[in-house]
């Protein structure tokens, strides 16, 4: 379904492109700065390692929150569209225990579960009030590809092999497609804008089957205040 979406939306993107007067007002190159955090345990993708294992891992969703940084570059077409193109990053490495299992000298079992998250996105937004409003609400969607590594290394119990402790490290990543939607405010000047915007991200990937899970959920919320550079 998602790369149904990213297709359709892949060809809106090429729609506006294709519209008179894409330089009719000032460009932005414009810098996030915020959080992103993973969708929870009840909305994620079915077979998801995590959900897995919090079976056994003593960890919340909430502690894979991650500060995001990002970049886009934002190209007006018309008076009421942009198009834009951007890069953004969050990392986030969470120590966790298993719940029922110590080591043979009572100690805990510890494990540290990581997650690297790298989108590159196309997006299309509308302006309701217009390029030359200085205050500019919007929304819109796009589509991206999402770079990603996820990693669980540390302490682990065999549940084959009479509950035996091992140590080791397991890493997947991949390219996958996704789609993004958000919303969000700027306040423009002639050179400089800033504002803040909500972004919900979609997309999920597999996982070899050395993990618990199936597939690993790389959807979430962003929460983002942004600052531009603007230019002719």
């Amino acid at each position: 379904m998602a790369k149904r979406i990213a297709f359709v939306l892949l060809l809106a993107c090429t729609a506006v492109l294709a519209l008179p007067d894409r330089a009719a007002a000032q460009q932005t190159l414009n810098f996030t700065l915020g959080a992103f955090v993973p969708r929870g345990f009840d909305a994620r993708v079915e077979g998801d390692t995590l959900v897995e294992n919090r079976n056994f891992l003593i960890f919340d969703m909430g502690d894979l929150a991650a500060a995001s940084v990002g970049v886009e570059w934002l190209l007006p077409v018309g008076e009421y569209f942009e198009v834009g193109a951007g890069l953004g990053f969050s990392r986030r490495t969470v120590s966790t225990i298993y719940e029922d299992f110590v080591d043979d000298d009572g100690t805990e079992i510890d494990q540290d579960l990581r997650m690297r998250i790298v989108p590159l996105t196309g997006t299309i937004r509308v302006l309701p009030l217009g390029q030359s409003s200085g205050v500019q609400p919007y929304f819109g969607a796009g589509v991206a590809v999402f770079n990603w590594r996820y990693s669980e290394s540390g302490e682990f119990v065999d549940f084959n092999d009479n509950n035996a402790i091992f140590r080791d490290s397991f890493v997947a990543d991949g390219n996958e497609p996704g789609v993004v939607g958000f919303g969000g405010i700027r306040f423009a000047g002639d050179t400089v804008s800033a504002g803040g915007e909500i972004r919900y991200s979609a997309a999920e990937a597999d996982l070899p089957s050395e993990f618990v899970g199936t597939k690993i959920d790389l959807g979430g919320w962003s929460y983002l205040f942004s600052l531009g550079i603007r230019f002719r």
